[in-house]
Order: structure tokens, then sequence, then C-alpha cells
């Protein structure tokens, strides 16, 4: 399974895998799906876990063919550390998807300071405010104000076609200021100004390990089930063991490399892991504490455990006005001297 899953990730076609080792598309397709559901269990537990500086997070959707219509897929990349920070699906391209997806963003981070470079799509700028917004505490009795820091930075790519061809390309600040936008992007050594690049070559990498995402293949997907699976697993795949060319370290005093996966260059391992050893990664379970069942008898009082049983008021069917209150049971005698009480509300 280990092979099968490993040659998946890199790409090799389902019907070459069924050639080679003489299994059934279905196992294959079983296969996937388990490691994949793997996957996104350990890239919770890893990464979303709100221990990553993220600095700088470009976001970025895809269009995807699948049989009988089209999905999006919508994916966010932290630049310095090259971290993969989840993906999300949907059948059209509209606010939600880019909300579920920096809610995923917002899982991640350790601290509110961040520039979130994206495309020109509109629903950016309702998503940001939606998700990041805090609380403005001011002493005042009522409900707060919720308002988005100063921290949040968004930039936005603009860019023009003509048909196939791009004419021209437009940068802008949302929020913040172009100063700040500046210092954030040399911060983090993504380029000299407002770009979405790192998460475009991540696209194209996901597209080179994933048939249905190519753009003119005939590999369609059949259905979001395996492409949820298939993003999962070469998204944590792509953070935990494969080293990236741009995270490498000079050794001290050497003249080699030290390779480094995108959870490395996070802090969130210390080692390449292998696919065997992401496999065989327990995730621990939550701890959900025990909700306490309030009873209810047959007579229509509640009661606590070990504790009196208390009148349950009733509406009287017949009157609006009043409300009844049903006695407890035989060994328990109520402070009222009658067996049927009417109380006035």
């Amino acid at each position: 399974m280990v092979l099968v899953v490993t040659l998946r990730c890199h790409g090799c076609p389902t019907p070459a895998i069924v050639a080679a080792f003489g299994l059934d598309e279905r196992t294959v397709a079983a296969w996937l799906h388990r490691a994949g559901g793997h996957a996104a269990r350990v890239h919770a537990a890893v990464v979303e876990t709100g221990q990553v500086e993220l600095g700088q997070v470009q976001v970025d959707e895809i269009c995807v063919k699948v049989c009988r219509g089209r999905l999006w897929q919508a994916m966010a990349l932290a630049v310095p550390s090259r971290l993969w920070l989840g993906g999300d699906l949907s059948p059209a391209r509209d606010g939600a998807l880019v909300t579920a997806t920096l809610r995923r963003v917002a899982a991640c981070a350790a601290s509110a300071a961040l520039l979130l470079c994206v495309d020109g799509f509109a629903a950016y700028v309702g998503a940001v405010r939606t998700v990041f917004r805090v609380a403005l505490r001011t002493g005042r009795p009522g409900r707060p104000r919720l308002v988005l820091p100063e921290t949040v930075l968004l930039a936005q790519v603009v860019k023009s076609h003509q048909g196939r061809r791009l004419v021209d390309v437009t940068r802008r600040v949302v929020f913040g200021t172009a100063e700040a936008v500046t210092d954030a992007i040399a911060a983090t050594r993504g380029g000299t100004q407002i770009n979405t690049s790192s998460i475009e070559r991540l696209n194209a990498t996901f597209r080179a390990a994933l048939a249905p995402l190519t753009r003119r293949g005939r590999r369609l997907a059949h259905g979001a089930a395996l492409l949820t699976s298939g993003m999962g697993l070469v998204g944590t795949t792509y953070n935990m063991c494969w080293p990236h060319a741009r995270l490498r370290l000079r050794a001290r005093g050497r003249r080699t490399w030290q390779e480094r996966t995108p959870a490395m260059a996070a802090d969130l391992t210390d080692h390449v892991w292998t696919m065997d050893e992401l496999l065989r990664y327990r995730v621990p379970r939550r701890r959900v504490r025990p909700r306490r069942v309030r009873r209810t008898t047959s007579a229509g009082y509640a009661r606590r455990d070990g504790g009196a049983p208390k009148l349950l008021p009733r509406r009287s069917p017949h009157d609006h006005g009043f409300v009844e209150c049903y006695p407890g049971p035989a060994h328990y005698k109520p402070p009222m001297s009658r067996d049927r009480a009417i109380k006035w509300i």
C-alpha cells in the first residue's frame, strides 16, 4: 500500500499501477481515500494548531473539471516556510469558498500579524473582515464592535485579460498602507512587489501530482470525494515528506546542504518524514467532556441525579393565562397540600 500511495502522490496514473501490480482499480481508489483521510487528520493535528508564524500568506483558486460539471479548489500557502495551510472545494467560486479557506489560515496562525496576497476576486475583502475581525472592548455595556486589526494587511493582484492574452496587471492595497505591505514583503522574502507567484507554483505542483487538475487533460474526476482525498494526501506529503529547494541550509564547515521540508522550516517537525512514517502516524484523539444528561420522568418533571424532583410548569390547554404545576411521585411531597395546584402567572 505504501508504494502505491507514493506513486499516486507523484502523479502515477491508476491504469499504470493496475498494470504493474495487478491490482483492481477499486482497490487503488479505496487506498487513496483511506490515505487521504488519514493525511487530512495529520494535517489538522500538526499544522492547524495555531503555532505557525505565517508572515505572508498567498491564496488562490483553480477550476477543476469533473464529470457533469466543474469545481473550484482554493488553497493557501505561507510564503516564508512554503507551508501548505490547507484547501477547500466548492461547486461555485463565491465568498463561502474563500471564507472557509481563510478560516484554515486563521487556525494555523500563531499571531494576527500577517499579509494576505490574493487575486482580484472581490469576495476576499468581505471574507477577511469576517474571519480576522476582533471585538473592540471599550468598557461600555452592550455588544462590542467588531473591527479588523491593523496588523492584518490585504493586497490584491488584478490581472486583465483580452481573450487568452494578459494585457495589464494592477496591484492595489486594500487593508493597510503601502509602506506596511512593502515592509512585510521584504521581511518574508516574498519578492520585491505584491505577487502571488508562490501559490501559483504550488498549483503547478498539485497539477503534476493529480491528473484531474491538469488544464487540458482527459482524466476527469468522478466527484469531489476523490479530489478531497487527493488534495489532502498531496498537501500533507508536500509538507512533511518532500524537501524544498528554497528551504535548504548550508551545513556548517561543509560543502553540503541540509534538506528541509516546509514543516521543518515552520518548526513543526525535526526531520524529513517518509511515506511509511506519515501513514503510520497516530493522530491523538481530542478529549471531549461528557455532557450531563437531564433526566425527565414520565410525569413531566425534571430532576438531577441524586436530587429531589422539581415541578415543571405546563400551560393549560383551556386558558393561556394559567400554568399547571404537576406534583412529583408518591414519595415526594410538594410544598403545597393540594394534589394539583394552579398558579397564576
